[in-house]
């Protein structure tokens, strides 16, 4: 039985976790553009981008407060008849992948969009990244775009899926 997960907003405190959590999927370069490691100062403006009410970044916890990871949903394209349509990121701490804690986190996500006005889940997924792709398409995401080739990662041409979900 899968220890239950406790979700709350992240506070500015938690800031360095969410860095390291995200630093530690830069070098598999299948999670992130990303081609270094980024610092705590460069995430400030992205942190306090998210609201609790319609955009919220969520720490994920055991009930005993050891991190699992954290999730957020980020507005797309920045133009108001977009609001109802949010960017999904999960991102889980190295010790805590492989569990089954990214469907929970997913599934969690999908019940909570509806009160944060949320309709439509879009998830931006390299094309190699197969497990994350997986997972997204297990809880009824399809594809609704492909980037092809549009990111070189140590010198590999990698193409970018959107995948969609109405909510």
């Amino acid at each position: 039985m899968k220890i239950p997960l406790v979700y709350r907003d992240a506070l500015d405190t938690d800031l360095p976790m969410i860095v390291r959590i995200y630093n530690s999927t830069v070098a598999s370069r299948m999670v992130t553009a990303d081609t270094e490691a980024v610092s705590v100062a460069s995430k400030e403006a992205w942190f306090k981008a998210h609201q609790a009410q319609t955009r919220p970044l969520w720490m994920v916890e055991t009930p005993m407060g050891e991190p699992v990871g954290w999730m957020s949903f980020q507005d797309f394209y920045g133009r108001p008849a977009y609001n109802g349509t949010a960017e999904i990121s999960i991102y889980l701490d190295e010790k805590q992948r492989g569990n089954g804690y990214g469907k929970a986190i997913l599934r969690y996500a999908i019940a909570q969009s509806p009160r944060l006005g949320i309709h439509t889940l879009l998830a931006f997924i390299f094309a190699h990244n197969m497990p994350s792709i997986h997972l997204f398409l297990q809880e009824g995401f399809a594809e609704w775009g492909n980037f092809p080739d549009i990111a070189v990662l140590d010198g590999i041409q990698r193409s970018l899926v959107v995948l969609g979900r109405k909510v």
